[in-house]
This record gives C-alpha cells, structure tokens and sequence, in this order.
C-alpha cells in the first residue's frame, strides 16, 4: 500500500512552474488565464522529462502562434535528434557497460580500469544528458518551437565558473536567478559572497540525490568557483609576467623561447581547459560512485596507476572491438564539436551538395543502427 508512482519528470516540471509563479509574483510575467497553455507549458511533452527548464517568458509567448510547415525548420529539428540519438546510443550507453562494471565493483579492478571508467563516464553522462537535450531540441523544433540551448560544448572550458556557463544551462540559470541573486550573489561581503557560491551547489548536489556522494560533489564544485575567485589575481600575475618574459619588446627574451611569443596565450588556454576538465572530472567520481567509501577507493586505485601495468584495460565489459568503438565514437564526437567552435554544422551541411548531406546523414544512421547499444537504458537525468 505504501508503493507510490511518481510523476515522471517531477523536479523538472516543480522547476519550472516554480519560476513561473515566482516570475508573476515579482512581475517579471503576467499570469496565463488559459488553462490549455499553461498545462502545455508545464507538460510539454519534448522536454518534460529530464529538461531544459523552460522560461515562462520564452515557452508561453511561442504557443499563441500560428505554426505552418518550414521545411528547412523541419529537417534541422530532424539533425539535432539524430546527433542525439548519436550520442545516446552509441558513445553514452556504449561506455556505459564499462563504467557500470568498474564502478559497481571497484574492489574487483585495478588502477588502469579504474581510471579509464572515470574517463568514460564524463563522456557518458555528457553524452547522455546533453543527447536528451538535442533530442527534445530537435522535436521541438519540428513542430515549430524553440527550446532554449542547455549544453555548450561544456569540456572545452576554460574554467569551473565558465564550465557552469556550458553545462546543464538551463539549471544553472534557474539556481542564479532563483536561488544565487536572492541570497545576494555577490552584491556582498566578500564572506557572504563566497557563502552564497557553495550554498548554491551544496543544494545543486542534494537536488540531483540525498546521498552524501552527491553532497560532497555540489561542495567539490562549490569550493573550485571560490578557489578560482581567491587566486585569479595572482593567477593572473604569473601568465603577465611569463609573456613578458617572452616578449622581445621589453627585453627579456631568453635565446632560443622567440618561437613561444606567439603561444604564450594559447599556452594559457590549453593548460586552462585541461586542468578544469581534470577538476571536472575529480568530482564526477563522487557523483558516480555508490558510496563515499567507493569513491575513495576509486581515488586509491588512481593514485597507484604508476606501479600497474596498462595492459588488459579493453577485457573490461566491453572486449577491444567495443572499446575501440567507443574510443572512436568519442573522438568522432571531439572533432565536430572543435569544428562546431568556427561554424554550425546544421547550417554548414546544409550549404553543402545533396551527395554530401545525405552521406552524413546515412552515416550517422548507419553508425546508429550498428554501433548502437539497444538494451533499453533510461537517460541518467531520468531518476532526478
């Protein structure tokens, strides 16, 4: 009697009519009279389950428009679900198998498997939350709504404040704007500043889960935005005086360092984007381990990757044929989104000739029905 079916989607669609009410209630929207509106907006089927949190402002205004087929609006909205069924199907459930092997036996692995599920699984649940968003973008868009971005190819970031800026947007605009401002932001003491900061992710990580795993990996995130803000000076400091130590203007040019003048801020980029990545992916040990006590054996293992022989690493799960397809499909991946920095490939396919596109296409539908993982795996965002 006590067994209880709860509404799908539960804390996305509470996220999104609580920005609602708190938006009329501060003035920002006038309160919407039709119940057939309001209802869609709440239920919206595309995005209901596992986002993106929606806007009143954006979504209401676009169901008071008259729609009628676009042909181009239609074959976009079809690109971005096939790029997310991509993502989903063959890198997010395909690494998946390894990283559930790993992770629900660290005991039983060593080192190099240890720090290979943890690779995997920061591409996995990248590729499988941020394929749902294509996914729900993309049918969106074939009806003729627009729904707003939710992931900005996130591992490129220069830093943990920027890398919140790229992932999981719509949330991280929903905690600023209703949870971040009315504490104060930082519009205060410096102490309160940095309060506000790691409160905002502590409830960010008990949001995803009451487990202390998902706690420590909001306090993790909470206390890299508050080391970036306490050292960026001086961080700042140490890059100056290296270019202009390189720099021949000033006199400083060591024989031989001319060639690094031009890269020095390139250098800075580089190093940025892989140390946030590592940051990132410290804590995703948190959020994936099943217990406190797992993750910190998962670390253990990591720490002893010296002293352990690399070999056997593709005999986990998935054998060298999987994992070689799951290593191919990731650097697949990789390039389109370093190609997608300069242009948008939708639009870019579509300047290209019918031989060319429809190559693509069929190979991603190809790679789909072949490299696929069919074994009826919920997207993660599914169970928060």
């Amino acid at each position: 009697m006590l067994d209880v079916l709860l509404p799908v989607g539960i804390s996305f669609y509470t996220f999104q009519t609580l920005a609602y009410t708190i938006d009329v209630y501060r003035g920002k929207q006038k309160p919407e009279h039709h119940l057939g509106r309001f209802a869609l907006y709440v239920s919206f089927f595309p995005q209901l389950v596992a986002g993106p949190i929606e806007r009143s402002q954006r979504l209401l205004p676009q169901f008071r428009q008259p729609k009628s087929f676009d042909y181009q609006r239609v074959v976009d909205g079809l690109k971005l679900m096939v790029w997310g069924f991509f993502k989903k199907l063959v890198i997010a459930d395909r690494l998946a198998i390894y990283v559930n092997e790993v992770y629900g036996a660290p005991e039983a692995y060593g080192a190099w498997p240890a720090l290979v599920a943890t690779y995997f699984f920061a591409f996995q649940i990248y590729c499988d939350f941020s394929g749902y968003s294509d996914i729900a973008i993309g049918a969106a868009q074939v009806m003729g709504y627009n729904l707003m971005e939710n992931f900005r190819r996130p591992y490129h970031a220069k830093s943990i404040n920027e890398f919140w800026h790229r992932w999981h947007i719509s949330l991280s605009s929903w905690f600023r704007d209703y949870l971040y401002i009315p504490l104060g932001g930082n519009r205060v003491p410096k102490r309160r500043w940095y309060f506000n900061l790691f409160t905002v992710f502590v409830i960010s990580g008990l949001w995803h889960g009451a487990a202390w795993t998902f706690v420590v990996w909001g306090a993790l995130h909470g206390g890299y935005l508050i080391l970036g803000i306490v050292t960026k000076d001086f961080r700042d400091t140490m890059w100056d005086q290296l270019e202009r130590f390189a720099d021949p203007v000033e006199g400083h040019t060591v024989a031989g360092w001319s060639h690094l003048i031009p890269s020095i801020p390139n250098l800075r980029r580089y190093i940025s984007v892989v140390v946030t990545f590592h940051l990132v992916l410290f804590g995703w040990i948190f959020f994936r381990a099943n217990t406190i006590r797992d993750a910190a054996l998962i670390i253990e293992k990591i720490l002893q990757i010296g002293g352990e022989r690399i070999a056997g690493i593709t005999d986990v799960a998935l054998g060298t044929t999987g994992f070689t397809i799951g290593l191919g499909a990731v650097g697949f991946m990789e390039l389109v989104q370093f190609w997608e920095r300069k242009v948008d490939m939708r639009h870019f396919l579509t300047s290209r000739p019918a031989v060319v596109r429809w190559s693509v296409y069929y190979g991603l539908v190809l790679a789909i029905i072949f490299a696929g993982i069919f074994n009826k795996k919920q997207f993660i965002y599914f169970q928060f």
